[in-house]
Formats: C-alpha cells, sequence, structure tokens
C-alpha cells in the first residue's frame, strides 16, 4: 500500500472558519459532551423540560443545536452550507425530526425531503440529499414488513403507502439527477428498508447513482451482504452506490438481543468492527469502476487507508464514485484537510425545529460519550488549536 498520508493533525486547516470565540465555544461544549454522567443528566433533563414545556429551547438552540445542527429550516441553514462551500466541503441537508407517529406527519416529511432534493439540485454545494424511512414510515409496519409476517388489509395500505413515499422521493431525485442517501436504522427494521433501498437501485440507478444504501459495519453478516448486494446489481445491470458507516445503535442493539434472548447481531469487539468496516472500504475500492462508495467515518486511519489505494490506483481526488462524509461539527480535522487535497468530501447538516431535533442531539451525545475516547479526541485537536492560536 501507498504511503500516501494526509495530516490529519494541522489543525490550523481543521478550524480556519472558526474565530476565536468560536472555537472556546465549540471546546465548552465539547467538554460538556465528554463527561457521560454530564451527558446523561443533561439528557434526562432536557426530555424532561421539554415534556413540561419549561422554556428551554433558546438555550438548547444557542448551545448544542448551534454547534451540531444548520438551522431549523433550510433557510436558516444556508449560511452553514455556504461557509462550508468556501472551504470546498459540501453540505449535506438532514431533516432530523424523530419520533413521529401519524400519516399527517409522515407525509409532511416526505414532503421537506422533497424540498431538501429540491434546494440541493443546482447547488455543487450540495452534493447529496438524506432520508431516513422511520420519518415517513410507522416502526410496527416496517417490523412486520422486516419479519415478513402477514399483513392485514390495514397493514397492506400502510405498506403501499410507505412504498409510494420512498418513491415519490427516489424518482424526483432521479428527475433532478440528485443523489439521495438511504439511512440505516436499526436491524429489526432493517431489512423492510433493504429491500426498498434495492428496489429504488434497481429502478433509478441505470445511467448513474442516484439512490445510495446504507451499510453498518458493526453488524457481523453485513460485510458478506455488501459483496452479495453489488454482485447482484451487476447481474441485474444497475449500479450499486452504498454509504458505509461503523454504526449508531450499539447499545440498543445489544439490549434487545438480550432482552428477547438472540444472539447480538452487533460484534463483540470495536476492532472486529473497524476490521469490517477497513476490509468494506477495500473492497469498494477494489470495484470503483462498478459502483459508488462514500466513506461516512470520523476515523483517520480508514480515512488514510482510503486515500492511500486512491493514490494506489492512480485514481483522482475527485473521482465521482468516492466520497467521504463527516458530521458537522466533528471531525472537521478530516474534513477540511480531505477538501484543501481536492478529495470530494461533505458534512451532514442536520436541521430541523429546535424541540423536534432534541431526540437526535440526544443520540448523538450518547453515541459519542460511548464511542471510544471520540469526544476526547476532539477535544485534544480543539485544545492544540487554542494552544497555537496562543488563546
Amino acid at each position: 500500500m501507498s504511503d500516501m498520508r494526509l495530516n490529519f493533525q494541522d489543525t490550523a486547516t481543521a478550524f480556519a472558519d472558526k474565530n476565536d470565540s468560536q472555537l472556546k465555544e465549540k471546546y465548552r461544549l465539547f467538554k460538556l459532551l465528554n463527561s457521560p454522567l454530564l451527558n446523561s443528566i443533561g439528557s434526562a433533563a432536557t426530555r424532561f423540560a421539554l415534556s413540561i414545556g419549561l422554556p428551554v429551547e433558546g438555550l438548547i438552540k444557542a448551545t448544542i443545536f448551534e454547534q451540531l445542527c444548520g438551522g431549523e429550516t433550510i433557510e436558516e441553514s444556508m449560511p452553514t452550507i455556504e461557509g462550508l462551500g468556501r472551504s470546498g466541503v459540501g453540505a449535506i441537508l438532514d431533516y432530523s425530526v424523530e419520533g413521529k407517529a401519524t400519516e399527517e406527519d409522515f407525509d409532511r416529511t416526505k414532503n421537506e425531503i422533497i424540498r431538501t432534493i429540491e434546494r440541493a439540485k443546482d447547488d455543487p454545494n450540495i452534493p447529496f440529499a438524506v432520508f431516513k424511512v422511520t420519518g415517513i414510515a410507522p416502526l410496527g409496519t416496517l417490523e412486520r414488513m422486516s419479519h415478513k409476517k402477514k399483513l392485514d388489509a390495514k397493514g397492506q395500505a400502510k405498506c403501499e403507502r410507505i412504498h409510494t413515499r420512498v418513491s415519490e422521493i427516489c424518482e424526483y431525485a432521479y428527475s433532478v439527477k440528485q443523489p439521495v442517501f438511504i439511512d440505516a436504522e436499526e436491524s429489526w427494521i432493517q431489512d423492510a428498508i433493504d429491500r426498498l433501498a434495492t428496489d429504488m437501485m434497481e429502478r433509478f440507478n441505470r445511467e448513474e447513482p442516484i439512490v445510495y444504501t446504507t451499510i453498518q459495519s458493526y453488524r457481523t453478516d453485513r460485510l458478506q451482504f455488501l459483496k452479495d448486494s453489488r454482485r447482484q446489481a451487476k447481474l441485474d445491470g444497475y449500479i450499486y452506490a452504498v454509504k458505509l458507516v461503523r454504526g449508531a445503535y450499539m447499545e440498543k442493539e445489544r439490549e434487545r438481543a438480550a432482552e428477547i434472548g438472540y444472539p447480538s447481531p452487533i460484534h463483540a469487539t470495536k476492532a472486529e468492527t473497524d476490521a469490517d468496516y477497513d476490509a468494506a472500504l477495500e473492497y469498494c475500492m477494489r470495484h470503483f469502476k462498478d459502483m459508488a462508495f462514500v466513506a461516512a467515518s470520523h476515523n483517520e486511519e480508514s480515512t488514510q487507508k482510503v486515500v492511500a489505494m486512491m493514490h494506489e490506483f492512480g485514481i483522482s481526488p475527485n473521482h465521482p464514485h468516492i466520497f467521504f462524509s463527516q458530521l458537522y461539527g466533528m471531525g472537521d480535522n478530516i474534513s477540511y484537510v480531505l477538501a484543501k487535497e481536492g478529495y470530494n468530501v461533505s458534512k451532514y447538516v442536520p436541521y430541523g425545529p429546535v424541540a423536534d431535533t432534541v431526540p437526535y442531539l440526544i443520540r448523538r451525545a450518547n453515541e459519542n460519550s460511548s464511542a471510544a475516547g471520540y469526544v476526547s479526541r476532539e477535544l485534544e485537536m480543539i485544545e492544540k488549536e487554542l494552544k497555537r492560536r496562543k488563546l
């Protein structure tokens, strides 16, 4: 493997768009996120305050929301998108409203997702759109579909409405040539999501990658699933497009498996997840001509591996089948350094009404405090830059 390495310790590049007071504010927030105890107290207190109508939205908006979200609306997120664009980093507008349950809510969310695609279609700063199937579908129905349970007439109607909403989103994306990600979710509903994603790729990825599915490498069965899926796509004559992530629901997955009494679908150790993730990246790199992929990772080593392989294979940094992605407000040392070197890189920019994005923000906070040392690494980078600026 080539020794082509990028300098992800270059904090001057990573935080070039942050002034001194913004950097200090970021430091304060990550200091808070780095304490699992404060984190869980903060999460519980936030939920409680919102449930009894305490006016905490302003506080949330001025702190964690401002650091990790673009705004409450697409329009409010535009300065963030333009700011990223100036540094060569793309934005992915992610409507992060979770936990809705009525058909009206699902239709509203579907319409909003279509608005994000419409906003992205002529803007080179927004390379992808994204959606979660649970934003437009009832959980129970997805679970029954995943377990291939027989649906009654009511369930069948719900199932058809889910398919229609997903189709409308992907059809619109196809009509304006705007790539869209379908996010991965919990294992017990993922089967239904996989089938929907495959169906959409088969319909809309004939000429170019428009619909991307998502694979979570912490699942023990996903590396094989990736290989089988790509082979099938090749046989069926469409371009397989995938976003690779490590996985976001680890504790939830293990708890449910223990509670119900089935083997956990998640790797026992982080090392096993890392090995599968890197093997998946390598597999995608070896087949980049007939598939497209996004390395969505905050892991420097995984990113270096892709960069080294691109260098070794003589692939240009801006090849349209290879993208990198991180979350807004995190992993800036990776995103901005990649952008500076001309690689395709984008940030997920969540947005939505403050109260509605709280479940998303709490999940991110909990995830990051449980991710081995992730927030500590972010803090280290911010501290390094504060020192460099003599602050």
